[in-house]
């Protein structure tokens, strides 16, 4: 049975099959001939992972290469979570062995027309700011290449964790064109603008302890046999994020976003407003309580 992301057009069930997760996955299609609805799916995990969901990029065909379909299983998949207050975390990762994402679908980009490019990528770079704009913190599970399209969506994500034998780069200069969708400006505010320079100017790929080096990557692990260590990493790393109070988790994502593009007093200005949003919160007071207590907090979101 094949996975997919929730979709309006096609039957679905829910399936308890999936251990520790809720999956909705949909009867049509067959595993050996992939079509554009089993190229992506959104899950909810359960039990102490409560609170996750993992975007699944699963383009085997295609080594996950980014496509018109796979874009919009990626925007409605965004417009799912960012309204559904039960999240803590989001996770990107790919099921396709060794690679993430290999960037834009050439195939089907030697098929537009020179009129179509610019929208489509103009449509991807606004999609990426969707991503880096969702209320709850993201991270990128690197397990394999990231490159070209597919480094700008992790670069997208709040977080990033790449196995040590990932290979990253932003290689559109081989192809005498620039990173299109937002990678110039993420990469050079994540690493700098002398090492993103370097990087875009060569085209150069780095593995995942390069990347870690440079600030790339948040962390780096060792792949050893284990093809989804940085997914593993991942879920590590969301499951200390989940027990924090959802509204101050967004409210310290959006602090330390627009302040980050700004100077000083004005990203003070950014931390007052955000903090005024936590003070009256049924939350705040649950942890005062249950300090007083001396006992986990629950949070709610209210």
């Amino acid at each position: 049975m094949a996975v997919t992301v929730f979709s309006r057009q096609l039957p679905m069930f829910y399936c308890s099959s999936f251990i520790g997760c809720k999956r909705y996955i949909s009867v049509t299609g067959q595993r050996h001939s992939q079509s554009p609805s089993e190229e992506f799916s959104l899950d909810y995990l359960r039990g102490h992972q409560e609170g996750i969901a993992v975007f699944s990029f699963k383009r085997h065909t295609a080594k996950n290469a980014i496509s018109r379909s796979l874009l919009n299983q990626l925007r409605e998949a965004m417009d799912t979570v960012k309204f559904d207050n039960s999240l803590r975390v989001v996770i990107l990762r790919s099921e396709v062995q060794g690679v993430f994402c290999a960037g834009a679908d050439l195939k089907e980009r030697a098929t537009m027309k020179v009129e179509e490019v610019g929208p489509f990528v103009s449509k991807l770079r606004g999609s990426l700011s969707e991503l880096e704009n969702l209320p709850i913190p993201t991270i990128a599970a690197l397990d394999g290449a990231a490159l070209g399209g597919g480094l700008e969506i992790a670069l997208a994500c709040d977080m990033r964790i790449a196995a040590s034998k990932a290979k990253l780069g932003l290689v559109e200069t081989k192809l005498a064109i620039i990173p299109g969708g937002g990678g110039t400006q993420r990469l050079t505010r994540i690493v700098g603008p002398s090492i993103a320079k370097e990087l875009i100017f060569t085209a150069r790929i780095i593995d995942g302890s390069e990347a870690h080096r440079i600030g790339l990557v948040n962390h780096v692990v060792e792949q050893n046999d284990k093809d989804d260590a940085a997914y593993l990493r991942a879920l590590k790393l969301a499951e200390e994020i989940v027990p924090q109070g959802p509204i101050a988790l967004k409210m310290a994502k959006l602090a330390i976003s627009k302040g980050s593009e700004v100077d000083i007093e004005s990203g003070l200005k950014f931390e007052e407003a955000c903090y005024a949003q936590v003070i009256p919160t049924k939350d705040r007071l649950e942890g005062l309580q249950a300090f007083k207590e001396k006992r986990p907090p629950v949070f709610k979101g209210h």
